[in-house]
């Protein structure tokens, strides 16, 4: 996104969200709200109109549900990401969002710093979850899995080389690429590529996916 703002779209019911929201992303000079939408078929019409680079959406909301406008966004403007904004109240469908395509979730009580850093981070391609629930929602997950499917992932898992291995350890932690960095003594970037050659190596399609294989092979 260098030498352009990063375009987005805000989608709630809640006119004091999508203000307070907005009030906070326009703070940087990065970032520009294009559009905002008060239901979900609303934001599939402006995302169509505007191409944002990254929308942020409600699960709840009238007249198109979040879960269905998510759907219809990934068909209409593909190359847009999607960030979902929620509560703790709302795990089960967090987990639908992040499996049928989501960018990643955020919590709407984040702080100003971690909203921003979540829509770069989506605008540079990387999936965001929350540091305050990833935890929680990978341990949800992978609670009920089958035996089987811990040695499923400890057999793809083995395919890794050890540094691999490492940093796939530490998305399951829900480590950002920077937080990881710090952790391995590596620069982001070299992370972000580590990242790539991991999610191609497990044929996962993103973090979430990732996170998920690694909890389950017990790293």
């Amino acid at each position: 996104m260098t030498g352009k703002a990063i375009r987005v779209l805000i989608a709630d019911d809640e006119p004091l969200i999508r203000a307070g929201i907005r009030m906070i992303l326009t703070s940087d000079p990065g970032i520009e709200v294009v559009a905002e939408a008060p239901n979900g078929r609303e934001a599939v019409e402006l995302a169509r109109a505007h191409h944002p680079d990254v929308v942020l959406l409600d699960i709840q909301m009238p007249v198109l549900d979040g879960l269905s406008a998510l759907a219809e966004l990934g068909r209409a403007v593909p190359q847009t990401r999607v960030l979902i904004l929620t509560t703790f109240g709302e795990r089960e469908n967090v987990l639908r969002a992040l499996s049928e395509g989501g960018a990643g979730f955020l919590l709407k009580d984040s702080a100003p710093g971690e909203l921003i850093g979540a829509v770069r981070a989506a605008a540079a391609g990387d999936a965001y979850l929350s540091p305050g629930a990833t935890r929680h929602v990978v341990d949800q997950l992978a609670s009920g899995r089958e035996a089987a499917r811990g040695e499923e992932a400890r057999r793809r898992v083995a395919e890794l080389s050890e540094r691999e291995r490492g940093v796939l350890a530490l998305l399951g932690e829900g480590l950002s690429n920077a937080d990881a960095g710090r952790r391995l003594h590596m620069s982001e970037a070299t992370v972000k590529t580590y990242v790539s050659r991991i999610l191609a190596k497990l044929e996962c399609e993103n973090r979430v996916q990732a996170a998920l294989l690694a909890r389950d092979a017990g790293l």
